[in-house]
């Protein structure tokens, strides 16, 4: 990894408060290293991590992932209630589910136009609205 990409991470780090441990270094500069946002699952970003050389289990890189978004710098989009993605960009916008190849993308937020919502029962508050768009190729006619 060249300097920028680290100098990048470790940003990114201290903006969320966190210490840049050797792990947490090595996630966050391949989630912002390059400077662009991303979706990833654990599972990809392990995949990433392992091809640069860098050691860390699957299970701190699930921990680490939470820990990112329990500090404001990833939020995390669940799919099925199964499948967690988690995303650099943390303000609120819809996203694509591409289900031929099981990917997650940002969708333009200005196509979006919800009204209103419905009013929260007794007690509750409304606390997020996730908005995914599932899509699949058109069947030829």
């Amino acid at each position: 990894m060249t300097a920028p990409r680290i100098d990048l991470g470790t940003d990114w780090l201290t903006r969320g408060g966190l210490r840049p441990t050797r792990q947490r270094l090595a996630l966050a500069t391949a989630l912002v290293g390059d400077g662009h946002d991303r979706h990833v699952t654990a599972e990809s970003l392990h995949e990433a991590v392992q091809s640069h050389g860098d050691s860390v289990s699957l299970a701190t890189v699930y921990n680490t992932l939470k820990a990112f978004c329990e500090a404001g710098l990833m939020q995390e989009v669940t799919v099925d209630g199964l499948k967690s993605y988690f995303d650099t960009k943390t303000h609120d916008h819809p996203h694509f589910f591409w289900e031929d190849e099981g990917r997650l993308t940002d969708a333009p937020a200005d196509q979006l136009d919800i009204a209103a919502l419905p009013e929260a029962p007794f007690g509750m508050v409304i606390s997020k609205v996730d908005v995914v768009i599932r899509l699949r190729k058109k069947s030829a006619v």
